[in-house]
């Protein structure tokens, strides 16, 4: 199969099979083809040449990027609207004798609004677009496909909704093929990985995780390969050159070789380069950033924020993380002091200048091109003291000279976050504000972001749904809890659902609250049928409360050091390592306090 869009080869001459009950992921950078191959596979696209075979009868049921703008009614209305269309459904025929079957597709229809959280009688227009995207869904599901195909199914839903759509598809006995950004979700539900890069198409057999690793492999075998290559035809050209008797019959087998290398090493696609985006950094702040004590705010009689204080400290890194239409938004609003509080102040550091990443990219004009949005119709762009001229700079975005100079409405969603991203950079700042800066980006720029942030010496504050790029950016996360309720927790994503969780042991003075409750509970220990303790086990009783205090004491020790501001910004590795012996300390303690139950119940002392 070969197919292009405007003048650009998307694929070139591919082969692809999918087999049944497969959950592949397409992967690749933006513009590389992906929705234009879940169009093909519908049968949305016809490929410009090649053959494209599906199993007569298929059912293909597709969950677009795009929200369409021309929908209305309730969600009961849109759910059904492609299962009443259905030839030989009991809502086509009309016939009397199809009731039950009408009653079953009811059903099943409820079934799954139940599974997705939905209302049937809200309307669909006056939905926010994460429960729009995800009505959608179930539009698709209730169509019982074969073949389930998702683009972006993930775009705008909050973390709650995430973890919704994760648990059904899992479930979902079909086909699944899908794009997304959210390596989270590729990781848990992705079974192969397709990959569409320079207009062709590898199959990776295995999960994400072992794609990374193979796939890095791969790439170092082959620059390597293409090393040798250059090396050996460098060589070669020198040799035709100075003219060593190449017309000679014995050397005619080196000509051609050299120009069938010429031919091999014209053909190779250059692979195009990852964004090289750089931050500029402004002069340091003072040691306070943000400082808000009991701060509320609420409009039409909805509390959004109460009671709410936080101290930001210079370099921290500050993740926001609560459902769509919480007021994640609204409270960057009140640290900036762009919106005043109800009660409560807000105090902001010195020296402060702030970099804004817009969720609604209301700071981008339509009218203008790609160009004058970054440059205001310079030429040139200034970027930690060095002048650059704008198709240079645009080019680290990945903005061909001719994408450049286009009108910013020709952009697709992830080129205008590049876009967004390009702009923010040419400011100095040393706060950073990044409201859902993911959506839409692929996952090689999602990477290259992440890289750029953790070196980045200034303070940032970030709403984010992404699970990853939480625990790859930030250092502490301010969680809604509810009732306009935002509590702190330190680390990232990960470590506030351990840190959620209650604790399977109190810390304080565990040991001596057992003792008292044991003494005012335990029945008598000289009732016959009691296993007397040996000398050994005797010992190890006596020991046993020392042990766990000891355990105890270390886990204190380590949980203040995983409690302090500075400890996501050591080695990696040491704080995996204390990670580990926490948890591992956990266990321990949980067997041991059940061993010195059982010694304790046979101690006929």
């Amino acid at each position: 199969m070969s197919m292009g869009f405007g003048g650009r080869l998307l694929f070139d001459r591919v082969t692809l099979h999918i087999k049944a009950g497969e959950r592949a992921c397409l992967v690749g950078r933006n513009g590389e083809g992906k929705s234009t191959l879940l169009n093909i596979i519908r049968n949305a696209i016809v490929p410009d040449e090649g053959e494209i075979y599906r199993q007569p009868g298929l059912r293909i049921s597709y969950l677009p990027q795009e929200i369409p703008s021309n929908l209305t009614g309730t969600v009961l209305e849109i759910s059904a609207a492609d299962r009443k269309k259905e030839p030989g459904t009991a809502a086509s025929t009309g016939s009397s004798a199809a009731d039950e079957e009408t009653w079953r597709q009811q059903a099943f229809i409820e079934k799954i609004l139940t599974q997705l959280k939905l209302d049937p009688g809200l309307r669909f227009e006056n939905l926010s677009a994460g429960l729009k995207r995800r009505v959608l869904l179930g539009r698709a599901l209730i169509g019982s496909p074969e073949i389930l195909l998702l683009d972006e199914p993930t775009n705008h839903m909050d973390i709650e909704s995430i973890d919704l759509i994760e648990a059904i598809l899992l479930k979902f006995a079909g086909t699944l093929i899908f794009v997304t950004h959210d390596r989270c979700l590729v990781e848990k539900i992705a079974t192969r990985i397709i990959e569409i890069d320079i207009a062709k198409i590898t199959s990776w057999s295995c999960d994400y995780k072992t794609y990374l690793t193979r796939k890095a492999a791969l790439m170092d075998a082959e620059e390597e390969y293409h090393h040798q290559f250059d090396k050996k035809l460098a060589i070669e050209e020198a040799w035709i050159r100075k003219g060593i008797r190449a017309r000679r019959t014995r050397d005619e087998g080196r000509v051609r070789a050299l120009l069938k290398m010429r031919e091999e090493r014209q053909n190779r696609r250059a692979r195009p380069g990852l964004a090289q985006m750089e931050l500029q950094e402004a002069g340091r702040t003072g040691k306070l950033v943000i400082k808000a004590s009991g701060i509320s705010f609420g409009y039409d009689k909805k509390s959004i924020l109460k009671d709410f204080s936080v101290t930001v400290m210079r370099g921290d890194r500050v993740g926001i993380i609560g459902p769509n239409g919480t007021g994640k938004t609204t409270l960057l609003g009140l640290l900036l002091k762009n919106i005043e509080p109800d009660q409560g102040s807000v105090r902001l550091g010195v020296n402060l200048k702030i970099s804004y990443f817009d969720q609604t990219r209301e700071q981008l004009d339509e009218e203008k091109s790609v160009c004058d949005n970054v440059a205001n119709g310079s030429d040139f762009v200034m970027v930690n003291g060095r002048r650059r001229h704008i198709i240079g700079y645009l080019k680290d975005f990945l903005f061909p000279p001719d994408r450049a100079r286009s009108p910013l409405k020709t952009l697709s969603g992830g080129e205008r976050n590049r876009l967004l991203l390009a702009r923010l950079f040419t400011r100095p700042s040393n706060l950073l504000i990044m409201d859902e800066p993911t959506n839409d980006l692929d996952i090689q720029t999602l990477e290259l972001l992440e890289e750029l942030l953790y070196k980045y010496s200034g303070t940032l504050i970030l709403v984010s749904h992404d699970r990853a790029f939480l625990n790859n950016a930030v250092t502490s996360t301010l969680v809604y809890e509810e009732n306009g309720k935002f509590t702190e927790y330190i680390g990232g994503y990960d470590d506030w659902l351990r840190q959620k969780k209650p604790a399977v042991i109190p810390v304080k003075n565990s040991v001596k609250d057992r003792e008292k409750k044991k003494s005012a509970s335990m029945p008598e220990k000289n009732g016959p049928g009691k296993n007397k303790l040996g000398y050994m086990e005797k010992r190890e009783l006596a020991a046993l409360p020392q042990q766990i205090e000891a355990m105890e004491k270390e886990q204190t020790d380590l949980f203040k050091k995983m409690s302090a501001t500075d400890f996501y910004k050591t080695d990696r590795q040491i704080v995996a390592q204390i990670k580990a012996r926490h948890e591992e300390l956990e266990s321990l303690l949980e067997a041991a306090y059940a061993r010195w139950e059982d010694l304790e119940s046979r101690d006929t002392r």
